[in-house]
């Protein structure tokens, strides 16, 4: 599977990473799955977080590793946040009955998707974070699988060329 579609963008710190989350916000619809890249403490909740804020949620956002999933009701779109990182054999996927959270009405928010080899439906957005090479903050590669995924690259070039 080839990207269609690449941005590469500096985000200087945690509150650019949230602000980077609210931006695709809007952009994202039902059916779609979102790949997290990224080494622990890279930023995919915090991303997250900013996400789910910018569609609403009031309550407390946290990491699902512990849990697995944690799920959130948004009128009639479910998100799903999902975090496979505690996973040590891709079987285990058939045993986690995560399949259902998978869709048309959901978006699929996955950290740590390679702990699943493959199991997974295909991304439409694949977001990876990494640890800046110079300096402070995180340096984050999106891509773009499908159609709906170049949607979310073309609001999130969109909305950070404003916020310079």
């Amino acid at each position: 599977m080839s990207a269609e579609m690449e941005l590469k963008l500096h985000l200087p710190d945690a509150g650019a990473t949230q602000r980077c989350g609210a931006l695709l916000a809007p952009a994202l619809a039902g059916g779609m799955v979102v790949a997290l890249h990224g080494d622990l403490g890279a930023g995919k909740t915090t991303l997250v977080r900013g996400l789910l804020r910018a569609r609403g949620v009031t309550g407390p956002i946290k990491s699902p590793s512990y849990g697995l999933v944690e799920h959130y009701p948004i009128s009639s779109l479910y998100f799903y946040h999902i975090d496979f990182y505690r996973f040590t054999d891709p079987a285990e996927w058939e045993n986690a009955g995560l399949a259902e959270c998978f869709r048309d009405d959901s978006v699929c928010l996955v950290e740590w998707p390679e702990r699943v080899a493959g199991l997974l439906p295909a991304p439409d957005l694949v977001l990876d974070l990494a640890y800046a090479a110079q300096g402070e903050g995180r340096q984050l590669c999106a891509r773009a699988f499908s159609a709906a995924g170049e949607r979310c690259l073309n609001a999130l070039a969109a909305g950070m060329s404003m916020l310079r």
